[in-house]
């Protein structure tokens, strides 16, 4: 789910077959944001240097995003070099911000 101050665009996607029952939920909430950002850019809904905020349901993926504390699952770490990668390539200015998973809007697509 990506709000603009004029509009919320929502996309609900299974994972493709290389990532189906193969991955934690924790994995998975990383591929999304990695897929959403994508996504985002795509459609032209982000654009270079846009200021984000990024609103993350769980402690640890606000502590890694942070630079509180790094991830120790090796898949988790290559995910969010790449997101963090994608990041500075497009010169976003990010603000993590972590919510209570009942206010993560984005849940209810599922």
């Amino acid at each position: 789910m990506i709000q603009t101050k004029d509009s919320t665009v929502e996309q609900k996607r299974d994972h493709p077959e290389i990532y189906l029952n193969k991955v934690t939920p924790l994995q998975s909430k990383y591929i999304a944001l990695h897929i959403g950002i994508f996504w985002g850019i795509g459609t032209f809904i982000i654009s270079n240097e846009d200021n984000i905020t990024i609103k993350l349901d769980d402690q640890s993926m606000f502590d890694d995003f942070s630079k509180i504390k790094k991830p120790v699952d090796k898949f988790i770490q290559n995910r969010s070099h790449l997101i963090k990668q994608l990041i500075v390539q497009r010169k976003f200015k990010i603000n993590f911000e972590c919510i209570d998973s009942t206010r993560n809007f984005a849940s209810e697509l599922l």
